[in-house]
Formats: C-alpha cells, sequence, structure tokens
C-alpha cells in the first residue's frame, strides 16, 4: 500500500547545505564560549586586584605565601641556573672560536642572562611548580564546596586566599630572578675559567664591558610581570574548578600551559618595546 503523502529526499545540496549550518552553528557556540570564558578571565582579574590592597591587612598570609614561592623554590632555581649559564657560556665559546675574543663570552652571557634566560628560565620554573600547586590546592578547595564554606561564613576568598598569592608572586619572582642570574653568571665563570682558559678577570671584564642599568631594569621588569602572571593563571583557573578531581587535573594543566605561553609572549612584547 503506498504512502499518500510519500516523505520527500533531501537533494545532495540540501543535505550539504544542512551540514554546513549545523558546523557553522557548532562553531559559533565555540566562539561565544571562548568570549565569555576571557570575559570570566578579566573580571577575576578584576576582583582580584580590588582585592589586593586587603592583603596588607593579614600580611602573615602573603608572609606565608612568599615563603612557599620564594625560598622553597631556590634550591630548583639554582639548579637549573646553574647548568643553563654554564650551557650558555659553552656556546658562546663555541660560536666565538677563532673569530671573537673568549673575553667577549662574558658579555653575551651576561646580556642574556639578564635580559632573557634569567626572568623566562625563572618564570617557567616557578610556574610548573608553584602555579601547579596554586591551581590543585584551590581547585580541591572548590571542588569540596571549601570555597562556598567560606562565603556562608562571610569570609572574602579573594581577600584571604587568592591576593595574597598575588602580591607574593608579585614580590618573590623579580628575587629569585636576580638568585637565578647571579647562579647563571658563576656557572657560566666556572666553566669559562676549567675549560676555555680565561681568567675570571677577563670573564668579568666582559660581563662589564656593555652592561646598562636599563638591561637589568628591563629583566626585573619582566620578572615582575611573570609573577602577576604565575598567580593569576594559577588562581583563576584553581578558583574555578568543577567536576571533582578531574576537573581539578585539568585545572592544574591549564594554568601551566597558559603560564608558559603568556610568558613567551609577554616577555616577547617587553623586549620588543623597551629594548
Amino acid at each position: 500500500m503506498n504512502h499518500p503523502h510519500p516523505i520527500p529526499t533531501k537533494t545532495p545540496w540540501q543535505r550539504w547545505f544542512l551540514s554546513l549550518d549545523a558546523a557553522m552553528i557548532a562553531f559559533g557556540r565555540v566562539i561565544l564560549e571562548k568570549f565569555a570564558a576571557i570575559a570570566g578571565f578579566f573580571g577575576f582579574c578584576w576582583q582580584l586586584l580590588k582585592s589586593l590592597p586587603l592583603a596588607f591587612r593579614n600580611f602573615h598570609f602573603t608572609v606565608e605565601q612568599m615563603y612557599l614561592i620564594g625560598i622553597t623554590s631556590i634550591p630548583l632555581v639554582c639548579l637549573t641556573s646553574i647548568f643553563t649559564g654554564a650551557v650558555a657560556a659553552w656556546q658562546a665559546a663555541y660560536n666565538f672560536a677563532d673569530y671573537v675574543p673568549l673575553r667577549y663570552v662574558g658579555m653575551a652571557v651576561g646580556k642574556s642572562v639578564m635580559l632573557e634566560v634569567g626572568p623566562v628560565l625563572t618564570a617557567l620554573v616557578v610556574a610548573g611548580r608553584v602555579g601547579a600547586a596554586m591551581a590543585a590546592e584551590l581547585g580541591t578547595m572548590a571542588v569540596t564546596e571549601q570555597l562556598d564554606a567560606m562565603r556562608c561564613l562571610d569570609l572574602n576568598p579573594y581577600r584571604y586566599l587568592l591576593a595574597p598569592r598575588l602580591l607574593a608572586g608579585m614580590v618573590m619572582l623579580p628575587m629569585l630572578t636576580i638568585l637565578s642570574s647571579f647562579v647563571a653568571i658563576l656557572g657560566a665563570l666556572a666553566v669559562v675559567t676549567l675549560f676555555k682558559d680565561l681568567t675570571p678577570e677577563g670573564f668579568f671584564a666582559g660581563v662589564r664591558l656593555f652592561y646598562t642599568n636599563w638591561d637589568l631594569f628591563v629583566g626585573l621588569l619582566k620578572s615582575f610581570v611573570f609573577g602577576i602572571l604565575i598567580s593569576l593563571f594559577g588562581c583563576y583557573f584553581g578558583f574555578t574548578s568543577s567536576h571533582g578531581a578531574e576537573g581539578v587535573g585539568r585545572a592544574t594543566m591549564a594554568s601551566v600551559v597558559y603560564t608558559n605561553v603568556s610568558v613567551l609572549i609577554c616577555g616577547f612584547l617587553i623586549s620588543n618595546f623597551l629594548l
């Protein structure tokens, strides 16, 4: 028995347009979600910056975070910095061989360490160690409803949890960068004196040869910005975690990825505008 009203079949063009329409809707949904996430991040940053002066009212929380961010990171920062300086000196000496006097190795190492290697290396190390710990700790508090409990007790999480971390990151990253640069230069000194027959006087003469205070300022400015980025991303992804342990793991990974990418981008932009 034939159906009185047969169902019309779609032509290939109609099916193609329907699939294109569905793809455009999905693409638009993704774009809107990304814009909403960006707007949420900037709203979070604004709330955190407004709460930053309140961190001085409970400064012992900031001191505790300064210890966790700075003091506990010293062994790892020193270990990576000494070998980074050694590699930089060896590479510079290899490139300068038979063309440039070895005393210019100190100049190359000093410039690169103060301007780029010290700030960026320290930021990447601290982001992988401290930024991930921030996201994991705050994420655990979020998924176990500890943050909701603080709000019920009329305790502002931005004041007691997030602002101290941001302030500590702003203070300790420049200090760690100074230490990292110093240790890296010592590592370079050890290489050139032990393996390249360059005296310490000749090495430090090269370091001082084209030194300017502006180089040190730019390096410290980078580390200050990197400290803000590490704290912001670590706090944001941890504070907004959801969906249990799996969500905490994703937040921790996202904080490290976004921090590392933003550190490299901001390092390039600061160098581009100030050097």
